[in-house]
């Protein structure tokens, strides 16, 4: 079962990048050898796992493979024309032993024979991806023997032992082959065992995401997460940032049953928004059983994450910024609804209406979330006045903020969580430094003609 979640939470989070571009989070880990490990690393990026034990399962299989240092002993080209060559199964294009004739022979060197050429290519790359499979099976099964990999290992090795694979496991490296053994091996490979090869090469896309993720890991220092029961209602990050930043503060943040409404405060620039973005990457990479931009993770899954970050406004609806937020809101609400454990973040509820409403409106919201024991929320805000009325009526909410130290008429963020409710403002303080004030003070002399 996939993790439920939408388009609005990936653009939030980046997780593709933005169109048109190369970055997002994906592309942090698109390192893959082959063009089927990139497809399926996306495929894992769409579709992040819901329960526990197979998020557990995939982080220690890539951590395994780290700590072992294996390296992907293949030629992605042979993958490229392997591909190529499966997707030919016209019975047209069968080789014979009655076209190993002088005709066929003397057109070869007449023109080249490009059929039969690309059917020699790619026997000869399932021939080399055999072979190398066969010895990298053998190179690894002591050192996986213990992981959750075992299994698509027992899986890649049950394939090998295909009667009429034989042959090709032992036909000799670099040796070409003859007409007769090309057609035959043709019949096998494009024919009689193409699902056996389909399914090889998608168990060694399987292992190439991995060997890759596990030197992403190692590369920057990322933790392997660690998948805990949905009704533990807790996370555990220490150390965690935005891994986009070259030179990210970290934080580290707790989330309990008695508290799993976060309520973060602080003033424009203090970095409340890319907070919220390196906790929903975290969650999100945590929930593939990927290594995250922390130095701990602990994590109770959840069915779904849903998040409010970057809310464009519905021109084509005619609607509003603040309507576009109330419907966001209504949405996810009604998966709150349907009781599964969730993680949500609403950054900045309500900005696009007056103050008063927007005050008004955070707390019911905000009171009425804390009710849902079953989910995690982290919701942040400008309007500390409802923090403080918060503060009285709901227990389980996690009061932080992001201070802004003031050098003189010089605000410094330091991006540092801290407990409580901050009273930071200083809009006004930036607009004077910027001297937009004295600017629009100036009066424009204006030269008259006598």
């Amino acid at each position: 079962m996939s993790l439920m979640t939408d388009k609005q939470t990936l653009t939030d989070l980046n997780i593709f990048g933005k169109s048109g571009t190369n970055g997002g989070i994906y592309a942090i880990f698109d390192r893959t050898h082959t063009r089927g490990g990139s497809a399926l690393l996306e495929e894992m990026f769409r579709n992040p796992l819901s329960e526990a034990a197979a998020i557990n399962a995939r982080s220690t299989t890539i951590r395994s493979f780290g700590t072992a240092g294996v390296s992907f002993p293949y030629d992605a080209v042979w993958f490229d024309g392997a591909e190529q060559y499966l997707q030919h199964t016209d019975e047209r294009s069968r080789l014979s032993d009655q076209q190993d004739n002088l005709g066929r022979k003397l057109n070869q060197l007449i023109a080249g024979d490009n059929a039969y050429k690309a059917i020699e290519k790619g026997v000869e790359c399932l021939i080399a991806i055999l072979q190398t499979t066969l010895r990298f099976a053998d190179s690894v099964r002591q050192q996986m023997a213990a992981t959750p990999y075992s299994e698509e290992l027992t899986a890649i090795e049950q394939l090998l032992k295909e009667a009429e694979l034989q042959s090709l496991l032992h036909e000799p490296a670099k040796h070409k082959l003859p007409f007769a053994k090309v057609a035959e091996y043709d019949k096998i490979l494009r024919f009689r065992q193409r699902e056996v090869m389909k399914r090889l090469l998608y168990l060694l896309y399987q292992t190439d995401v991995y060997i890759s993720v596990a030197r992403i890991a190692a590369e920057k220092k990322f933790a392997f997460p660690n998948a805990l029961p949905r009704e533990q209602q807790t996370v555990l990050l220490e150390d965690f940032y935005h891994p986009s930043l070259t030179t990210p503060v970290t934080n580290t943040i707790t989330i309990t049953p008695s508290s799993n409404v976060i309520f973060l405060t602080g003033a424009n620039m203090a970095g409340k928004s890319t907070f919220m973005k390196a906790l929903g990457i975290c969650m999100y990479l945590g929930q593939m059983g990927f290594p995250v931009p922390a130095s701990r993770m602990e994590f109770s899954v959840r069915d779904g994450i849903f998040t409010t970050i970057n809310l464009p406004d519905n021109l084509s609806m005619g609607a509003s910024h603040f309507y576009a937020e109330v419907l966001r809101i209504k949405n996810v609400a009604r998966e709150l609804s349907r009781d599964k454990y969730l993680f949500v973040i609403f950054d900045e509820l309500f900005r696009g209406t007056n103050v008063k409403d927007a005050h008004e409106a955070t707390i019911a919201v905000t009171s009425a979330i804390a009710r849902r024991k079953n989910c995690m929320f982290m919701v942040s805000t400008h309007i500390i006045e409802a923090g403080e009325v918060l503060r009285a009526q709901c227990e389980n909410i996690n009061f932080v903020f992001l201070p802004t130290l003031m050098d003189g008429n010089k605000p410094v963020y330091t991006h540092k969580l801290q407990s409580g409710i901050t009273a930071d403002r200083h809009g006004m303080v930036i607009i004077r430094n910027e001297g937009i004030l004295d600017i629009l003070a100036r009066k424009k002399t204006v030269k008259t003609n006598t």
